[in-house]
């Protein structure tokens, strides 16, 4: 192969380069805070004002770690992910905290500071009375549920089917079950395709999450 030809084939598989990095950046998820491409596995902000999940970069993941950059707008999702496995919460407990289900999460609203119980359902998040004396009481008996960021992180509970399992977790795994849920249920019990598909959510979860250890709560190890 002569010179030339070696200088032709180089210069288009150069653009052939360049065009397939042009195309993957164009189906790549941005930072819907300024744009740049995201990264598979990235961070996510909480639009405070419409209650929406914002993909964001690593830049703005670490500027938005200081609440003083938000203006009160935006707060950054953590990413911690605690398996409670001893959590307080016995069946006389769970039924006074007046949930008609047996999936279900709670989150302290970060302006009045109440914490407010939602279950997925198949017309998305739903919301349930919470028992406040209740809740009061589970936190009362369980210290790490007073580290819940607000707006940001949930207790997540399941006890479907016999489970009895517990998960302090980001909104986004809430909204990510919610999500689930709503597309694949279907008539009145689900289908059992939609609960593999929970299965698999929570073990999936399991397996991502640590155990939650003393100084998860505020206590010294």
């Amino acid at each position: 192969m002569s010179a030339g030809t070696d200088r032709l084939a180089t210069s288009r598989l150069g653009r052939l380069a360049a065009r397939a990095t042009r195309e993957r950046e164009a189906v790549q998820e941005r930072c819907e805070l300024c744009g740049a491409p995201v990264e598979a596995q990235h961070r996510h902000v909480l639009d405070l004002s419409r209650r929406e999940l914002m993909c964001c970069c690593r830049a703005c993941a670490i500027l938005f770690a200081s609440t003083a950059a938000s203006a009160g707008h935006y707060r950054l999702v953590p990413d911690r992910r605690l398996r409670i496995a001893d959590l307080e919460l016995d069946d006389v407990a769970w039924a006074e905290l007046r949930l008609p289900v047996d999936i279900a999460f709670c989150v302290r609203a970060g302006e009045s500071g109440r914490v407010q119980a939602f279950y997925p359902s198949p017309m998305g998040p739903t919301e349930s009375q919470l028992g406040l004396e209740a809740w009061e009481e589970l936190e009362a008996a369980n210290p790490v549920l007073r580290t819940l960021a607000p707006d940001v992180e949930a207790l997540l509970v399941n006890r479907s089917r016999g489970a009895r399992q517990h998960w302090l977790v980001p909104i986004e795994d809430c909204y990510a079950l919610v999500g689930l849920i709503r597309g694949g249920w279907r008539g009145l019990t689900g289908g059992a395709e939609v609960w593999r598909a929970i299965g698999a959510f929570f073990e999936g979860l399991d397996r991502r999450a640590r155990p939650a250890g003393r100084n998860d709560d505020g206590r010294s190890t």
